[in-house]
C-alpha cells in the first residue's frame, strides 16, 4: 500500500545492483510513493548487475559515476538536476567495497593499498558526493541523504575485516557533514545499521550464512529483510522525519539491544535458570 511520502520529490539513488539489492528495493518503493529519481552506479558495477531493467520499471535515467571521482559526481548532480527539473530531495548511499574482504585476507594481514581503496569507495564516497551537492547547492533544504552501513562499525565481527573500520569512518562522516549541512541548509544526514541481508554483496562475506541465522535467532522480530529497510528509508526521506539528522539508525529487528535469546542458549544447551 502506497501513501504518497514521496509524492513530488527527486531523488538519486546509488548501488542498485539487481533485485536482491536493497537499493533496488529502495527504488521500487520510492517510485511506488510518488518519487522522481535517478539510479546511478560505477561503470564497471552497471556492467555485473541488471540497472537497465530496474529503470524501465521505475521510469528512471541512468547517469553512470565512479564515486570516488569527483567529475563524475559533478556532472551527476548537475545532469540529475537537468533530468529531474530541479534540485534533489533525497540521496541514498549504498555503495560498499572491500578487497581485503574479496581476497579473503586477513584483517590483522590486510593489504593497505586495498585497504585504503575500500574506504575511499565506501566511506571517502560520501563526503565527496555531500562536498559536491553542496557546492553546487544541488539539494534542496530539508532535503534527506541516508547511507547504509552495519553494526560491525560499533562492535567486533571477526569476518567483517577492514569493512568494520571503514563502516564506522562513514557513520563519522554523516554525523560530521550532517552539523554543516544541517546548519548551512536544513539538509539531514543519517546512516541506516540493516540487519544481515541477503544481497549479492552480503552473501559474498565468509561465513555469512551462519551469522544470519544466528541473529535471526537473537533478535525478538527476526532480521529485517530488503525490502522492510527499503520503505524505513522512504520514511527517512520523508517530510516526517524532518528533524532527524546525524543518526545511526538501527533497523534489525531489536538485534543491537539483545544480549542473549533464549533460542541462541537452547542450541548451546544452557538451561534456563530459575
Amino acid at each position: 500500500m502506497a501513501y504518497n511520502l514521496l509524492k513530488g520529490k527527486r531523488g538519486i539513488i546509488t548501488g542498485a545492483l539487481d533485485e536482491n539489492s536493497i537499493a533496488w528495493k529502495v527504488a521500487e518503493k520510492a517510485h511506488e510513493e510518488g518519487a522522481t529519481f535517478v539510479l546511478t552506479n560505477a561503470p564497471i558495477a552497471m556492467r555485473m548487475g541488471e540497472i537497465k531493467v530496474l529503470a524501465e520499471k521505475t521510469g528512471s535515467e541512468i547517469i553512470p559515476a565512479d564515486a570516488t571521482n569527483v567529475d563524475d559526481l559533478t556532472n551527476l548532480f548537475t545532469k540529475s538536476q537537468e533530468v529531474l527539473g530541479g534540485k534533489i530531495d533525497f540521496v541514498l548511499h549504498s555503495i560498499g567495497m572491500s578487497v581485503n574482504i574479496r581476497k579473503k585476507i586477513p584483517y590483522t594481514e590486510s593489504n593497505y593499498d586495498y585497504f585504503m581503496k575500500g574506504i575511499d569507495v565506501s566511506a571517502m564516497s560520501l563526503h565527496k558526493m555531500l562536498s559536491v551537492a553542496r557546492k553546487l547547492d544541488a539539494i534542496n533544504e530539508w532535503g534527506s541523504v541516508v547511507a547504509l552501513t552495519y553494526m560491525a562499525a560499533q562492535r567486533t565481527y571477526p569476518f567483517y575485516t577492514d569493512m568494520a573500520d571503514i563502516k564506522a569512518m562513514l557513520e563519522s562522516i554523516a554525523r560530521s557533514f550532517g552539523y554543516h549541512y544541517g546548519v548551512e541548509k536544513k539538509v539531514r544526514i543519517n546512516t541506516v545499521s540493516q540487519s544481515p541481508t541477503k544481497t549479492t554483496a552480503g552473501s559474498g562475506i565468509k561465513g555469512f550464512g551462519d551469522f544470519f541465522d544466528f541473529a535471526n535467532a537473537i533478535a525478538p522480530l527476526g532480521n529485517a529483510d530488503a525490502e522492510s529497510c527499503a520503505n524505513y528509508c522512504v520514511t527517512l526521506f520523508s517530510d516526517l522525519t524532518k528533524m532527524v539528522t546525524m543518526q545511526n539508525l538501527f533497523h534489525d529487528g531489536g538485534y543491537s539491544s539483545t544480549g542473549i535469546s533464549m533460542d541462541v542458549m537452547e542450541r548451546l544447551g544452557v538451561e534456563e535458570q530459575s
